[in-house]
């Protein structure tokens, strides 16, 4: 059975702004499909905002448009809320940290990041 696959947003700015680890986070990447990989929306503020600030709008765009052709879009609701409050007390992981934590566990997801704040939880793969 194949895992679910959630990418962080450190890994989708890594990728498109061809940091020094863009090769390793490519094998990752270039094989999400709709059916395995899920990506919070909270996800798309992060990206994008990086991205158009760092390097344009086009650029931003182009990259929210790629996560949401090839990943299923999840969006915050109560019950990825709740339990992201529950993770953040437990953790100490800030907000969106924790949103993307409980969106992985309520999904079923492996959660693969480049945010050292993930280290040692359970099913969070640092690269």
């Amino acid at each position: 059975m194949k895992v679910n696959v959630l990418v962080d947003s450190s890994l989708w700015i890594e990728y498109f702004s061809k940091g020094p680890k863009t090769n390793r986070i490519a094998k990752i990447i270039q094989t999400a499909d709709k059916e395995r990989y899920r990506t919070p929306s909270i996800v798309l503020f992060e990206v994008y905002k990086k991205i158009k600030k760092d390097l344009n709008e086009q650029s931003a765009n182009q990259a929210i448009a790629y996560i949401v052709d090839l990943t299923e879009i999840i969006g915050l609701d109560e019950r990825i809320a709740v339990h992201a409050a529950e993770i953040s007390i437990e953790t100490g992981l800030s907000l969106a940290d924790a949103i993307i934590k409980a969106t992985a566990e309520l999904t079923n997801s492996e959660l693969k990041t480049m945010d050292k704040h993930f280290k040692g939880l359970k099913d969070a793969e640092v690269i």
